[in-house]
């Protein structure tokens, strides 16, 4: 093996290119089990984002269920999730195109049982006994006026319309029958709660004409978030709740909640896709569950009558969509060296079967990062996290005066985290001498509610605090150049990017991915569900718009004083494509260097091949030139602005 090549930080060939990242890696999300059989959602950026439902069976390796070109993607609440469900090997899913239900067996082609019209449709139970779909459903019909989420009830073969079962509020999800079909539990909430602020459990007695008799609240108080009920075989109801500070399971028996395990630990995760799970049963008393302490995430067997918590040792430190039937449990898992996949495991032999990962690339690990823990101190006296990941490729060291470039990561949501989990977006800049810092800022969760409340009115405060906090930790450990210094964010992290860029010093460059920039225009011009989000971040806009305005990078360019790269989808609904605009034509004016680079066809969140390719390498290049670095690799130049 030859020595290593001593060239700048930044300059370094890497194995890990924008072209292996999108052409061999897919998305893998909702995991669902029926009998023997497994299925889960693939996400393939090569197909345009094409949401594929996949198919396993012990007799055969995993194949497609959805032929193309259907897509089994809802656009409830924008986000999605929980887009398909499967019974007795027939499959329902909602189809991205035109958001109706459409049922198919793996031998016969989808066929709807929902009619064409301004419909949306999530969160599917199947009520055997009376032969219908319970479901979430989203009614856009009314251009002038709120879309309506209700509870409804489809039958299965599509012949006798809808039937509304719960209705008033302005959310609702996870609807669960128990195994007799006599009961329907549901989560809901109001404006201007989030699901991960507030939100009430509700269990209502079902009639044998499929309407919904007497109700009951069973949880649910102020500042108390409820997680995936579920029903054991014996008909108990278990759920997930935060009523002692931490996500913990509890279970409801005789009119009481009883809880499980008491624990510093998250057993749930902010809702915001639908079809999240993070426990399933093995059998009535028998519960496979999953947890995070300190961003890690641990799998483990609980017994429900002793209260006995059994960690279960896996190579995973990331750990969600957790199902499981007797005899087996199944789960997306990763780690710091293994893709996200789609893992079985046996109970009875506790040997783990990896079913289908998420990029079958063959990476040698001395091109890879390993991810740092740190704990640094931060404003108020208090203590954030992150992932710290130094600079590692096997071909190439820097001069030893040298230190790398940061790069900050700032994770969407807010209401989110930072993983340890494998990513070769990640590894594509430290493979290159650039380090990275992905930071779980004050609001992010996996250490308990009292962290998340953080942001509670500190939008734009707390996040921005502790990225620069993790930068300075850095920097006073002497593990990065503090002259090379740049954020990176999407969405909510878009924001607390521009924030950063806008209001502090600190950084030389950033790039925003659909970055909200007017916290004003987003009050009065996004979707439903996170409508009134602002109102928790930020505080009421009727009351605080003086807040709205000082907190908006877009109101005071005129202090923004570094080059930024602005990526943006044309069809976002969440954050419109103008504020991108905006800022960078002010910034093109100010004689800043800056660019711009919008996608047709994207809306929040790029999932294009070529888009994702084109992103990747665009930051790269502009980072090149602001830095003054040079790229190994040959990349299509971006258009930069007063450069």
């Amino acid at each position: 093996m030859t020595s290593p090549r001593m060239t700048p930080y930044g300059s370094w060939k890497s194995p890990i290119t924008s072209e292996m990242i999108v052409a061999e890696t897919v998305g893998l999300g909702q995991i669902a089990i029926d009998g023997e059989d497994i299925y889960w959602i693939e996400t393939r950026p090569v197909e345009g984002g094409r949401y594929v439902i996949r198919h396993w069976s012990p007799d055969r390796q995993a194949v497609d269920v959805t032929p193309s070109p259907f897509n089994a993607r809802t656009l409830v609440h924008e986000y999605g999730g929980g887009s398909f469900v499967v019974a007795g090997g027939t499959i329902y899913f909602s189809n991205f195109s035109d958001q109706r239900i459409y049922h198919q067996t793996h031998v016969s082609q989808p066929r709807p049982i929902t009619p064409e019209a301004n419909l949306r449709y999530a969160d599917g139970v199947i009520d055997r006994r009376r032969g219908r779909i319970i479901c979430v459903r989203e009614d856009h019909t009314n251009a002038r006026g709120e879309v309506v989420n209700t509870l409804v009830s489809i039958n299965l073969n599509g012949s006798d319309g809808c039937q509304v079962l719960v209705s008033g509020n302005d959310f609702y999800s996870s609807p669960k029958l128990s195994p007799d079909g006599s009961r329907l539990t549901w989560l809901t909430w109001n404006h201007p709660n989030m699901p991960w602020t507030q939100t009430e459990l509700w269990v209502g007695e079902m009639m044998e004409d499929g309407s919904i008799g007497h109700t009951e609240q069973v949880a649910g108080v102020v500042n108390e978030s409820i997680f995936q009920p579920e029903y054991s075989s014996d008909g108990t109801l278990y759920f997930v709740s935060d009523r002692n500070g931490w996500w913990n399971l509890y279970r409801w028996c005789d009119g009481r909640i009883e809880p499980l395990c008491k624990m510093e630990a998250d057993f749930g995760v902010p809702q915001w896709i639908f079809g999240m799970s993070t426990y399933a049963f093995e059998s009535a008393n028998h519960i496979i569950c999953c947890y995070a302490q300190q961003g890690i995430w641990h799998l483990a067997s609980l017994n429900t009558q002793t209260g006995e918590l059994e960690v279960i040792k896996t190579p995973y430190t990331s750990i969600d969509s957790l199902q499981a039937s007797p005899g087996q449990a199944v789960f997306l898992g990763g780690s710091p060296t293994e893709f996200n996949s789609v893992i079985r495991f046996d109970l009875s032999t506790r040997k783990l079967k990896v079913l289908s990962r998420s990029s079958e690339t063959t990476v040698d690990t001395d091109y890879l990062s390993m991810p740092q823990t740190i704990d640094f101190p931060t404003e108020q006296g208090l203590t954030a996290h992150a992932f710290f990941y130094a600079p590692k490729n096997r071909d190439y060291v820097a001069p030893p005066s040298e230190r790398p470039p940061l790069l900050v990561m700032s994770h969407g949501g807010p209401t989110g985290a930072a993983s340890s989990i494998l990513n070769l977006m990640i590894q594509y800049w430290t493979s290159r001498g650039i380090a990275v810092v992905d930071v779980n800022y004050g609001g992010s969760t996996g250490y308990g509610r009292a962290y998340r409340q953080r942001l509670q009115g500190n939008w734009g405060i707390v996040d921005l605090d502790d990225c620069i906090s993790s930068v300075r930790y850095l920097v006073a450990g002497d593990e990065v150049n503090h002259s090379q210094l740049a954020i990176r964010g999407g969405s909510a992290g878009g924001y607390t990017t521009l924030c950063a860029l806008t209001f502090r010093n600190i950084f030389k460059a950033g790039a925003s991915y659909f970055g909200l920039s007017d916290l004003e225009i987003f009050v009065k011009d996004t979707h439903k569900f996170e409508s009134h989000y602002l109102d928790w971040l930020i505080g009421s806009y009727s009351e605080h718009r003086d807040l709205y305005r000082e907190r908006s990078p877009i109101n005071s360019i005129e202090r923004l004083s570094c080059p930024v790269i602005f990526f943006q989808g044309l069809d976002d609904k969440i954050v419109p494509p103008n504020q991108a605009e905006i800022m960078f034509e002010a910034l093109r004016k100010k004689g800043m260097p800056v660019a711009y680079i919008p996608f047709e066809g994207e809306q929040h969140g790029f999932r294009r091949a070529q888009n994702i390719k084109r992103a990747l390498d665009s930051e790269l290049y502009f980072y090149s030139k602001i830095f003054g670095f040079d790229l190994a690799d040959p990349v299509e130049p971006v258009p930069i602005e007063n450069l």
